[in-house]
C-alpha cells in the first residue's frame, strides 16, 4: 500500500515539474522584425473587357478588388483603355456619352443592355464590345445580348469571339 502512495506522489511531483517548466518556452524581450507590410492588397478577382486592337475585338483582363455592377463594368468601355493597354495598341469604339449603362436579364441567357445614346448609331465594333463584355459577365452559358438606347435596339447577338 505504501508503494501505491509513493507512486501517486511521484506522479504528482512529475506533473508539477512539467507544468512549471512551461514546455520549454522561455521569456524574451521584444523581437524587432522590421516595418509591417504596406502597399495595395492583391486583387481578388479580374474582370474581362473587350477592347479593339488592329480593328478586331480582343479580350483584356483587368484586376478588380471590389464587386462591380454590370453597368459599371460596361462603363469602363466608354472610359477607354488604360495607359498600359493603349501602349499595347488597344482602343475603344464605345463613345463616352454611352454611359451610364444598365443591364437587365430578360430570360435565361438573354441580357438587355441599355445605354444613353442611340443604339443604332454605334459602330459594329462598339456593339461587339458591349455584347462580348456583357456576355463575359453572364454566369453559365454564352448569353445573347440586345443593346438598347434612345428607342433603338440592336440584336439579340452572341459574342462573335
Amino acid at each position: 500500500m505504501r508503494t501505491g502512495l509513493a507512486r501517486r506522489m511521484l506522479a504528482a511531483g512529475l506533473i508539477s515539474l512539467v507544468a512549471a517548466a512551461g514546455c520549454g518556452v522561455q521569456p524574451s524581450d521584444v523581437i524587432v522584425a522590421g516595418d509591417p507590410p504596406s502597399g495595395r492588397v492583391a486583387p481578388t478577382t479580374t474582370i474581362t473587357l473587350y477592347l479593339v486592337k488592329n480593328g478586331r475585338l480582343s479580350a483584356v483582363t483587368r484586376p478588380n478588388d471590389r464587386p462591380m455592377f454590370q453597368g459599371e463594368t460596361l462603363a469602363l468601355l466608354a472610359d477607354g483603355p488604360t495607359a498600359g493597354e493603349q501602349a499595347h495598341g488597344f482602343t475603344t469604339d464605345v463613345p463616352p456619352e454611352a454611359d451610364p449603362f444598365s443591364v437587365t436579364a430578360k430570360s435565361a441567357g438573354h441580357l438587355v443592355v441599355t445605354l444613353s445614346t442611340p443604339a443604332g448609331e454605334l459602330s459594329t465594333l462598339a456593339v461587339g464590345q458591349i455584347v462580348c463584355t456583357a456576355a463575359a459577365m453572364a454566369p453559365g452559358s454564352p448569353a445573347r445580348v440586345t443593346v438598347v438606347g434612345a428607342g433603338q435596339s440592336v440584336g439579340p447577338q452572341k459574342c462573335p469571339g
